[in-house]
């Protein structure tokens, strides 16, 4: 398949700058390959029922952005897309000139770091704290000092104290994404606990998102894509109650595209059979799903891998539709703004 079967127009208006007012305030556009349904995102526990399993993403979005200067005073700015350990880290590096081995970058804080090796497009980073505030140990100390929440490229306005709470969903507790998973951001503490009561069972896995969610793709025929990789990982015990699940006739509900890519990423050789581990996988259409029966997800980006993946769930032309039907009757786009609920092509 080419590049362009993956395109379509969008006003510029339409790309969410901000939040809804209130969380959970947006629309849902329920995906039927017979029907397009305009609804609330509220009116979700009645698309459910009981014996229904949500997978949520519980990963944390952390301040990941850094600003400083090379030895040189070149200014640079860093994006940490996986923490390695208490003191090291993968990071993109923007800089006039890319830093070679050995040399040594400065952040604002009063952090410094070494240039260990390239690796790809990343860059290794090792951290000294000797001379770091009191209680800064680890990288992740250092980010939630001196880092910068990193919006995605289409939000044009700076992090603020209302993004560091909404760009970040409610049950996140495991620090490690360089972005939100999105559909998860229309999720309140209400609306759990009214899935809850109707029967809908709830559970959680890890995907830190890496910055390659807003890789673009650059060549014409989608095959010859090179996928980023992103780490997951899912509990034993999550794993035996979604097999459970699955065995009395309930329905596994991907919240946001990582759930899914984690799911089936872990189910290439089984049902759940890898748990934990690395994945590029690259879900085109075409692919046999093996776990996810409905997703929940936002609007993507034309010509992204994520406009690949719901196309392969939903069906190419049943995409296509609903897309400009989301235009015509102006929703509003991409993380922070309103959701879809998928069904599944036959």
């Amino acid at each position: 398949m080419h590049i362009a079967d993956f395109d379509y127009e969008l006003p510029e208006a339409l790309i969410a700058q901000f939040p809804p007012a209130e969380r959970g305030a947006s629309r849902l556009l329920h995906v039927d390959a017979a029907e397009l349904a305009d609804l609330r995102f509220a009116q979700l526990p009645d698309l459910l029922r009981a014996g229904d399993v949500l997978v949520f993403n519980d990963t944390r979005v952390i301040k990941a952005r850094l600003f400083g200067e090379k030895a040189s005073g070149g200014k640079i700015e860093a994006l940490v897309e996986r923490v390695l350990g208490e003191n090291r880290a993968l990071a993109m590096v923007r800089a006039s000139k890319s830093p070679k081995p050995g040399a040594i970058l400065h952040f604002q804080g009063g952090f410094t770091a070494r240039m260990v090796e390239r690796q790809q497009e990343m860059f290794l980073l090792e951290f000294d704290f000797s001379a770091a505030p009191h209680g800064v140990h680890t990288v992740l100390d250092m980010l939630e000092v001196s880092g910068t929440l990193p919006l995605p490229p289409y939000i044009t306005h700076t992090p603020d104290d209302e993004d560091a709470k909404r760009y970040q969903t409610v049950y996140a507790r495991d620090p490690g994404a360089v972005a939100a998973p999105t559909a998860g951001l229309h999720f309140t503490d209400a609306l759990l606990a009214e899935l809850r009561a109707r029967g809908v069972a709830t559970e959680f896995l890890t995907l830190h998102v890496g910055a390659g969610t807003f890789k673009p793709v650059q060549v014409e025929n989608i095959a010859e894509h090179t996928m980023h990789s992103e780490r997951y990982r899912i509990a034993p015990d999550v794993v035996e109650r979604l097999k459970a699940a699955k065995a009395a006739g309930g329905r596994i509900v991907a919240v946001g595209t990582t759930s899914l890519r984690a799911l089936e990423a872990a189910s290439q050789h089984g049902f759940l059979a890898e748990p934990e581990g690395d994945t590029d996988i690259f879900i085109t259409p075409g692919y046999q799903f093996r776990v996810v029966d409905r997703l929940i997800t936002n609007f993507h980006l034309p010509r992204s891998t994520l406009l690949m993946l719901v196309a392969a769930f939903a069906g190419l032309e049943t995409m296509r539709a609903a897309y400009a039907h989301a235009v015509q009757n102006e929703y509003r786009f991409f993380s922070y703004g309103d959701a879809m609920l998928l069904e599944k092509q036959a």
